[in-house]
C-alpha cells in the first residue's frame, strides 16, 4: 500500500490511460478524485474505485477554464482535506498537416493540453507549499520529443509540458514538492484499437521491444513516481515506449 491514505487528482480519469492510473493509485492505498469533461463516466470509475474500499470523487473540470479548475479544487479541498498527488493526464488530438491545420484546432489542443496543465499545477501548488509536500506528474508524450507529421499542435502542446515540468521541478523543490513527466509511446487505448491492422504492424515494426504498451504500463510508471520511492526523483521524462526514443 505504497499510496496509503493520499489523495490523488487526475484529469482526464475517467477512461483510457487516466482510468488505469486511477485504479492502480487505488489498489495501493489513494483516495482519487476522477476529474473529467464528461461528468457520467467519471462517476462510473468512481463507483470502480469505491468498489476496491477507497474514497473516490467524480468532478466536472474543464481544464482549459482556470476558474473552474480553481473551485474544482477547493472543492476536493473541502471533501478530502488535501491533495497529495496531481496526474495531469487530459489531452485531446485535432490532427492534420501544418498547412491545412486550422488556427482553431491548433487553440484547441493547446489550450487543453498545455494550459490545461498549467491551470492544475497552478491551482494545486498553494495547498502543497502548505502542507510542504507534493508530487506532480504531468503525461507528456514520444511525440513531443521526437514530433511527427500532422501532429504540430500535439507535439508543441506535449513538449511544452516537458519544459513546464523541469520549470515546476526548479521551482518548487524548496518545498518538498516533485514534478516529473511521463513520455507514453503508442498504447493500446480506444483510439489505437480503432486502426487498421496494417497500420497497427507499421507501428509495431517501430517499437524494439515489438508490441504496443497497456495503460497499466503507463499507470506503473506514475505510480513508482507518485510514492516514496521516487523521493530523489524531480524534473525528469520517463518514457514507457518500449524503446522508440532512446535519448
Amino acid at each position: 500500500m505504497r499510496l496509503q491514505d493520499k489523495v490523488a487528482l487526475i484529469t482526464g480519469g475517467a477512461r483510457g490511460i487516466g482510468r488505469a492510473i486511477a485504479l492502480t493509485f487505488a489498489k495501493e492505498g489513494a483516495d482519487i478524485v476522477v476529474a473529467d469533461v464528461n461528468l457520467e463516466i467519471a462517476q462510473k470509475t468512481a463507483l470502480e474505485i469505491e468498489g476496491l474500499g477507497r474514497k473516490a470523487m467524480a468532478l466536472a473540470m474543464d481544464v482549459t477554464d482556470y476558474i473552474v479548475v480553481e473551485e474544482g479544487v477547493n472543492k476536493i479541498l473541502d471533501k478530502m482535506g488535501k491533495v497529495d498527488i496531481l496526474v495531469n493526464n487530459a489531452g485531446i488530438t485535432k490532427d492534420n498537416l501544418l498547412l491545412r491545420m486550422s488556427v482553431a484546432d491548433w487553440d484547441a489542443v493547446i489550450n487543453v493540453n498545455l494550459k490545461g496543465t498549467f491551470n492544475c499545477i497552478k491551482a494545486v501548488t498553494r495547498s502543497m507549499i502548505k502542507q510542504r509536500s507534493g508530487r506532480i506528474i504531468s503525461i507528456a508524450s514520444i511525440i513531443g520529443l521526437m514530433g511527427n507529421a500532422g501532429q504540430a499542435n500535439y507535439a508543441a502542446s506535449k513538449a511544452g509540458i516537458i519544459a513546464l515540468t523541469k520549470t515546476v521541478a526548479k521551482e518548487l523543490a524548496s518545498r518538498n514538492i516533485n514534478a516529473n513527466a511521463v513520455a507514453p509511446g503508442f498504447i493500446q487505448t480506444e483510439m489505437t484499437a480503432k486502426l487498421p491492422e496494417d497500420v497497427r504492424k507499421k507501428m509495431q515494426e517501430m517499437i524494439p521491444l515489438g508490441t504496443l504498451g497497456t495503460p497499466e504500463d503507463v499507470a506503473n510508471v506514475c505510480l513508482f513516481l507518485a510514492s516514496a520511492e521516487s523521493s530523489y526523483v524531480t524534473g525528469q521524462v520517463i518514457t514507457v515506449d518500449g524503446g522508440m526514443v532512446m535519448a
